[in-house]
């Protein structure tokens, strides 16, 4: 597996993508593109990352983009179904590459009804933090911080 830098405008992105606002429609009811602006992820110190497979397809996508100077946000985390480890690796790239852009802490948001988002990010040392930003008063968001110092 090889993972590469990409922009959200990528085919393969926007496919993952498309792919990621259905399953999270069928989890919670929403398909989570209003919490995700493209534009957020093209900006200095962002990224988007496409995790490819032997056979060149793409597997999975994950994106973060700044909060302040210290904390980046996680988005558009995907892995398909039946690709063991691919989420694994596209968080550790992504925490890695966070500190090389100068990032100490990583936040991200899930729904608390999608168990499987809420426990693969606690298996990987994120702790639950009050809700931030526009997730603030929704009892159906879930919030998550990785210092990576």
């Amino acid at each position: 597996m090889k993972i590469i830098k990409k922009t959200p405008t990528d085919p393969d992105a926007i496919l993952l993508m498309d792919e990621l606002s259905k399953t999270l429609e069928s989890i919670t009811g929403d398909s989570g593109k209003n919490s995700f602006d493209p534009k957020d992820v093209c900006v200095p110190r962002s990224l988007f990352l496409i995790a490819y497979g032997e056979g060149e397809e793409p597997l999975g996508c994950g994106a973060i983009r700044p909060i302040d100077a210290n904390i980046a946000e996680v988005k558009r985390m995907f892995a398909k179904a039946k690709t063991k480890g691919v989420g694994t690796k596209i968080l550790l790239t992504l925490e890695s590459e966070a500190l090389k852009l100068g990032y100490s802490t990583l936040w991200l948001e899930t729904r608390v009804i999608n168990r499987a988002a809420v426990s693969f990010y606690k298996k990987r040392g994120y702790i639950q933090i009050p809700n931030y930003g526009k997730y603030i008063n929704n009892p159906n968001a879930i919030c998550f911080e990785k210092k990576l110092l």
